[in-house]
């Protein structure tokens, strides 16, 4: 779409700023699909999620290990459990912002794609 912007003749110097601007839209609208695609790959590697739940499980393993069995210390390392959990669980989440249980609404794209459509 940029060639065939950029391959028209303008005869004006209205026509020339309106390609010019045309040209950069068409830009813009490149980076934003290439920016969308990219963010539409999983961002987070298996690998190193996978050894990160097995550090932390081994260090509340160790914690719980030491420690003397009580009810405060079990109520802090359940805490701790799920506090560390729900921080993954939010990292997961932002990975992909257009799906899953938080979710950037899609309604502001099509409302101006109908504009443009006009």
């Amino acid at each position: 779409m940029f060639d065939r912007v950029s391959a028209l003749k303008p005869a004006t110097d209205a026509q020339k700023f309106i390609q010019g601007r045309a040209l950069q839209l068409v830009a813009g609208l490149g980076d934003t699909r290439l920016l969308l695609t990219e963010q539409a790959r999983n961002a987070i590697s298996w690998p190193f999620l996978v050894v990160l739940v097995f550090w932390l499980a081994m260090l509340f393993v160790g914690f719980g290990l030491f420690a003397k069995r009580n009810a405060t210390i079990v109520a802090a390392l359940l805490l701790g459990a799920l506090s560390v959990s729900g921080a993954i669980f939010l990292i997961l989440e932002m990975n992909r912002p257009y799906t899953g249980m938080m979710q950037i609404s899609i309604e502001p794209i099509r409302f101006v794609l109908s504009r443009m459509g006009q």
